[in-house]
């Protein structure tokens, strides 16, 4: 998710309903040669609370300093280290899912992290089931991690080599939460609230954690809850309240100039903008648009073009 869950992102999601969130993953070595550069990634508001910093690195002693050096800064709720990333550059660095292949070292890096932290804050981790098939080790990455200190254990159900293709392996993440005595949380295909209550009925998980459906539908975690305390599905987010929340997306982010001027901004923001396409009508269209956006009025013009093409269909 590094890219999408920004601050910014971040505020929208907790507004929907999100209960914890942890930030873009950083680099622990980017933390100590160049903190002032990346110390943008670890931000977030104290209305954001519980929420988490993630790193990852291969390093337990300087990920345990780069620990330190946030928790000095702004104090998150806890720090999280990252064994899943897939990213052929952050594996190439031995990081993220990389450590899946070397137990030792995963272990080594997870025990000098929580030793540094002490009692300042839990130390959290998340992981994927394995680097492929062939060596799918979940469980027994779990407990090493469970005894290296680690408090909370989010697992992805896919492999390393699958990214984000296929179906995640529910019946893994069971056997993990099952293995260990520590709350594991489950990750992988959750976009509604059926798929939350099914994963609490039919396996040990304390927890669900939604990424990418997020990324074009951050009304989930409203949609979620309504589900799990009613049964149903909530109201249907019309055209109009979408692209509302398109247009507070952009305008917060201009408003917080963490990229640069409103051209600079809104050329970031493409990809994120063309994800919240995701289902409109005319969708084909509107993200080739989009590949030329370069300011919130440009955002609002498709935004009426898009809104006017329904209404005449429906004419």
């Amino acid at each position: 998710m590094a890219g999408v869950t920004d601050v910014i992102f971040r505020q929208i999601c907790k507004q929907m309903g999100a209960d914890v969130m942890v930030t873009e993953f950083v680099s622990a070595e980017g933390i100590m040669q160049a903190d002032s550069r990346t110390r943008k990634y670890t931000e977030f508001t104290e209305e954001q609370r519980p929420v988490g910093v993630q790193l990852f690195g291969a390093d337990g002693r300087r990920m345990g300093e780069a620990a330190k050096k946030i928790i000095d800064w702004k104090r998150p709720d806890f720090i999280d280290i990252n064994f899943g990333c897939p990213v052929n550059k952050v594996v190439a660095k031995n990081g993220g899912s990389s450590l899946l292949k070397d137990c030792p070292l995963l272990s080594e890096v997870a025990a000098e992290l929580v030793r540094a932290v002490g009692d300042q804050v839990p130390v959290t981790a998340k992981m994927r089931i394995g680097w492929d098939e062939k060596t799918i080790n979940a469980t027994e990455v779990a407990r090493i991690l469970e005894d290296s200190g680690i408090r909370v254990i989010a697992v992805h159900g896919r492999t390393r080599s699958q990214g984000y293709g296929g179906a995640a392996d529910w019946e893994v993440i069971d056997a993990v939460a099952r293995a260990v005595s520590i709350p594991v949380i489950g990750n992988g295909d959750i976009s509604c609230g059926a798929d939350v209550q099914r994963r609490k009925n039919e396996t040990a998980v304390s927890g669900v954690m939604i990424g990418r459906a997020a990324m074009h539908n951050p009304w989930v975690f409203r949609e979620v809850k309504h589900f799990l305390e009613t049964g149903g599905e909530s109201p249907r987010i019309t055209l109009a309240e979408r692209w509302e929340l398109v247009l507070h997306h952009c305008r917060m982010a201009v408003e917080c100039g963490r990229h640069g001027s409103e051209s600079q901004t809104l050329t970031v923001m493409r990809s994120r903008l063309m994800a919240y396409c995701k289902g409109f009508p005319g969708a084909k269209d509107l993200r080739q648009r989009l590949c030329h956006v370069a300011s919130v009025a440009g955002v609002e013009d498709l935004a009426a073009y898009s809104l006017s093409r329904v209404e005449l269909a429906e004419l």
